[in-house]
């Protein structure tokens, strides 16, 4: 017998189909909207003043009059807003600053608004409704449901709210799931990640898991953790356990791994969030492009990733945009966050809608040779080699070795096999000829004889995890990132090689 709740789950499901269809097919008109009401709503803000408002009526009025800014660039201004004054970024105080760790910048505080706040929370919730739309699944309604987060804990600077993007919004999460939802609160409050992984285990074991969701590493940390206490496959333990949600990183190169720890396949949904806010999800599950949002208060200004570093680059918006084009995204918000670039570089899988991939960082990458290496095709290259040699992995990285000891450079991969392929050369093959294929300079590199095929070093067990609790970053939101130009990442994880 189906509850109240999984009964009025469909038709709401149906309804917010219908509401994000409307924008999702006028995106021009709905990017139109919102660009007009930010500039509205920010005119007497100081950034507002400084930059001529009053006087910006379209996008090429706007790109006239703001620069591009990362968070250093802006941070004359978020430094004022975090001393507690008001009406610098936006109207009045932040509710919130999502507290990230930055690279060159050290903690980073991104302000969050009266006005942004919902917008993260709709966006998770429409990804969850507009699954049911589509498959009319509703069976993990009534059951438990997690996400491995950071900290709810919060602190307060000048009368505002701080902590991890994660921990703000678990005070969001709608009364009708507070029952559902796990682990406790205390639960979610350790900070220790080893710590709290043995936590959640021990309160969920016996509990029925529909829905689980977190960065698939530290998932994976979680699942591992069940399976050694157990002895049984996830999906054995949790049988009701129907829907994976995730966001953070690619998931195709822990596929194998997860079905394998499952023991089965589950429906799964990839999101789009960051602390500046909630990008896109996935709408369709026959499809990896992401939905972007384009109603959510957040206007989206794209450049291609190979002018980004020219002088005066174009800027372009989403009528201009291509498929199948590298863009680093600049979003001005209503967070108070102007022409802003984030860091991340998407591609285009379709206009009719908007959909995206992420397709990397536009500081991770390799050009230590001339041949800017992205995320996207180191990911598609390694998927390419698992998928043919039937080997999982855990977790990989990859560095530029340009004074190697003997021979020509070349690029260094660090795998931690979960299971290793029977031929490593063949392996590392596989990868190197599906680089060559997807980067015509990489391409020119080897057959110049300029760089000689890449070589693989084994991690060991756990090796990745030991690494980042090295650094600090075990856990929470932290992720490895998957290109360096360096070797700052390559020394550390050298300690770990397997014998």
């Amino acid at each position: 017998m189906k509850s109240i709740k999984a009964l009025l789950a469909k038709p709401f499901a149906k309804y917010i189909q219908r509401k994000v269809s409307k924008w999702a097919n006028n995106p021009v008109q709905t990017q139109e909207k919102v660009f007009q009401k930010l500039i509205k709503d920010a005119a007497h803000t100081a950034f507002g003043k400084d930059h001529d408002f009053g006087n910006i009526h379209s996008h090429a009025d706007f790109a006239k009059r703001v620069p591009i800014r990362d968070y250093e660039a802006l941070r004359p201004y978020v430094d004022k807003v975090v001393a507690g004054e008001k009406d610098i970024l936006w109207k009045g105080q932040p509710l919130y600053f999502a507290k990230t760790s930055g690279t060159t910048s050290g903690a980073k505080y991104i302000p969050i608004t009266k006005e942004s706040m919902p917008t993260h929370v709709e966006a998770a919730r429409n990804a969850i409704l507009l699954y049911i739309a589509e498959t009319g699944n509703t069976d993990f309604v009534d059951g438990k449901m997690i996400f491995l987060q950071g900290s709810p804990e919060l602190q307060e600077k000048n009368g505002v709210k701080l902590g991890r993007l994660s921990g703000i919004v678990a005070h969001y999460v709608p009364g009708y799931l507070q029952k559902n939802r796990m682990p406790s609160w205390e639960t979610n409050c350790i900070e220790d990640w080893e710590t709290k992984v043995e936590a959640i285990v021990n309160e969920t074991l016996h509990e029925k898991m529909a829905i689980i969701s977190g960065i698939p590493s530290w998932v994976q940390m979680y699942f591992e953790r069940i399976e050694a206490r157990t002895g049984k496959k996830v999906g054995e333990v949790f049988p009701h356990f129907k829907l994976f949600i995730y966001g953070g990183v690619n998931f195709e190169p822990y596929c194998n791994k997860f079905e394998n720890l499952i023991g089965r396949k589950v429906d799964s949904i990839e999101l789009y969030p960051a602390s500046e806010g909630f990008f896109a999800f996935q709408d369709k599950q026959d499809d990896k492009g992401m939905l972007l949002q384009l109603n959510a208060g957040i206007f989206y200004e794209f450049i291609k990733a190979e002018e980004f570093f020219d002088e005066n680059p174009t800027r372009i918006t989403i009528k201009d945009v291509e498929i199948g084009v590298n863009y680093v995204m600049i979003i001005s918000s209503n967070a108070g966050l102007w022409a802003y670039n984030i860091g991340d570089t998407i591609e285009f899988t379709s206009t009719k809608p908007y959909k995206v991939i992420v397709s990397g960082r536009i500081k991770h990458f390799i050009s230590a040779f001339g041949e800017h290496v992205i995320g996207k095709e180191v990911e598609q290259a390694l998927h390419d080699a698992l998928q043919q040699s039937g080997a999982s992995i855990n977790e990989f990285t990859v560095a530029p070795q340009i004074n190697p000891e003997k021979g020509l450079p070349y690029h260094e991969w660090f795998i931690e096999f979960e299971k290793e392929p029977s031929d490593l050369e063949k392996f590392a093959e596989i990868i190197d000829v599906s680089l060559q294929q997807q980067n015509s300079y990489y391409f020119d590199l080897i057959d110049g004889k300029i760089l000689q095929r890449l070589r693989i070093t084994k991690i060991e067990k756990d090796g990745f995890q030991n690494y980042m609790k090295s650094i600090g970053k075990l856990g929470g939101q932290n992720k490895i990132p998957r290109l360096s130009n360096d070797r700052k990442i390559a020394e550390l994880l050298t300690k770990h090689k397997k014998a």
